[in-house]
């Protein structure tokens, strides 16, 4: 008797802690933090850059994602896809215009009006000193701003508009490029989430100056 009423004690004890402990199988994996020169690689190819460029400047660049908010695959889909094909993931690029305000960093800073507020927003003067845009201290930290405060785009990833994303970060109307940067938002939430969810749109509505820019290139 005294054994019997041992092994149903035991059999309590187990049942209770198998019921604080649920199986380790259940337990869903932590939220991708941060990604790596492997990871890039793996979304976007020969797109990404110089290796050793790339990765000095992948701590400033994980660390903006994260104070943006930019922690869901679909942010990150985003906003990777978009540096994939401004920069290539170099802090430091620089477009081949030859303007005082031309292209500078990860997100390719672009016109006096931003170079003015983006350097109001972190006390610096981009506009007597517009290359600070493509410094490693400086660069990350504006890709940020320009996302979140003179854009406000990770809603539109949210919606994994595409499309809307593109019309936001400013270039011309170009149908091949959206179709590219769309595709590149799929490859990345292919390797982000493991598949690439329905409802993604890459069109984006054309403005009255992105038809006459279109009918002027053709």
């Amino acid at each position: 008797m005294r054994h019997r009423i041992l092994g149903l004690v035991a059999a309590s004890i187990s049942a209770t802690l198998l019921a604080l402990c649920p199986a380790t199988t259940a337990v869903a994996e932590p939220a991708r933090t941060s990604v790596t020169y492997a990871d890039l690689v793996a979304m976007f190819g020969d797109k990404v850059g110089n290796r050793q460029t790339v990765e000095t400047g992948l701590p400033s660049l994980n660390r903006a994602m994260s104070d943006a908010r930019i922690t869901t695959p679909y942010r990150q889909a985003a906003y990777l896809a978009t540096l994939a094909n401004e920069s290539s993931f170099h802090h430091d690029a620089k477009g081949r215009d030859k303007r005082k305000y031309a292209g500078r960093g990860y997100i390719q800073l672009t016109g006096e009006a931003n170079y003015t507020d983006a350097g109001a927003y972190f006390d610096i003067d981009l506009r007597r000193r517009p290359e600070l845009a493509r410094s490693l201290d400086h660069s990350a930290p504006i890709s940020r701003w320009y996302w979140t405060v003179a854009r406000d785009i990770n809603p539109l990833a949210d919606a994994l508009d595409m499309g809307k994303v593109n019309a936001a970060i400013g270039y011309p109307y170009n149908k091949k490029e959206d179709a590219e940067r769309c595709r590149d938002f799929k490859a990345a939430l292919k390797h982000l989430q493991g598949s690439v969810p329905q409802g993604i749109t890459c069109a984006r509505p054309k403005t009255a100056s992105d038809q006459d820019r279109t009918a002027d290139a053709s």
